[in-house]
């Protein structure tokens, strides 16, 4: 087995779904199952490299993606299209390799992304959907969808989500993030919660939700909603919504390599 030689190789660039029930996140850990683990590990079975990969989001545990963004160095030959072929054919079948691309030799999948998609899906309580139930918050009580996307137009803009972050963890220096879009919808027989911003906090978008039903079933008005963003206090927010219910959509990418990345 070799190790990538980083004196002569390409940049092959992923885009990735999974379901991610059964795994510790994204991001490799020893002695636990991770699609960054299961991803090199097919890499090593397609081309007997040891590579590491790099994502453009870390998904926690439990979080699923239509549009994971991922890239590494192989000295291989196989044309991007074989290399969908192998890996799909390694990969466990909640893990798919849906699009692949040559990236330039420049090319990072998290400093170049310009923003990140994520939704996150709430069960209603009234329709009956037995296939959403693994895949989404279930919630008793009726929302009032007008009340939450007031909130979330306070989300649109450039702010200090520290509020929205956990205690826990590596932290990051800087917290201000800018939110480009933020929203809810009704999509039958789901709530959908959707906010698209350059990066996001440890935790911040299942933070949001959690605050964000509250407001929904009318337990926090909206100028505490807005308080809770101005207080600019870490670990205030308690409650984090079920990992289960969040999907990373999209990272977009100026020129958008390979159509998707």
């Amino acid at each position: 087995m070799t190790t990538a030689n980083r004196e002569a190789v390409r940049k092959i660039g992923l885009v990735v779904e999974y379901d991610g029930s059964n795994y510790r996140g994204f991001q490799w850990q020893p002695a636990a199952p991770t699609v960054q683990g299961e991803l090199e590990s097919a890499i090593l079975k397609t081309t007997g490299e040891r590579v590491r990969v790099l994502a453009a989001s870390r998904t926690d545990t439990g979080v699923h993606a239509k549009g994971q963004v991922v890239s590494f160095r192989t000295g291989s030959r196989l044309s991007p299209e074989t290399f969908a072929r192998a890996l799909n054919h390694y990969l466990p079948k909640d893990i798919v390799i849906q699009k692949t691309f040559e990236a330039p030799a420049g090319f990072n999948v998290q400093r170049d992304a310009l923003s990140r998609e994520y939704r996150y899906y709430i069960l209603d309580s009234t329709e009956g959907a037995a296939l959403w139930r693994n895949y989404s918050c279930p919630l008793p009580g009726k929302l009032n969808i007008a009340a939450m996307n007031r909130a979330c137009s306070l989300l649109v803009g450039e702010h200090d989500f520290v509020s929205f972050t956990s205690k826990l963890g590596k932290q990051p220096r800087n917290t201000v993030r800018r939110v480009y879009e933020a929203g809810v919808r009704k999509r039958r027989p789901v709530i959908m919660f959707y906010i698209t911003a350059n990066s996001f906090l440890p935790h911040q978008i299942r933070r949001t939700v959690s605050a964000l039903i509250g407001v929904g079933l009318g337990r926090m008005p909206l100028e505490d909603f807005g308080r809770l963003l101005e207080s600019k206090q870490r670990g205030i927010i308690s409650d984090t919504a079920p990992a289960q219910g969040l999907y990373l959509v999209r990272v977009n990418y100026a020129g958008q390599p390979g159509e998707n990345a």
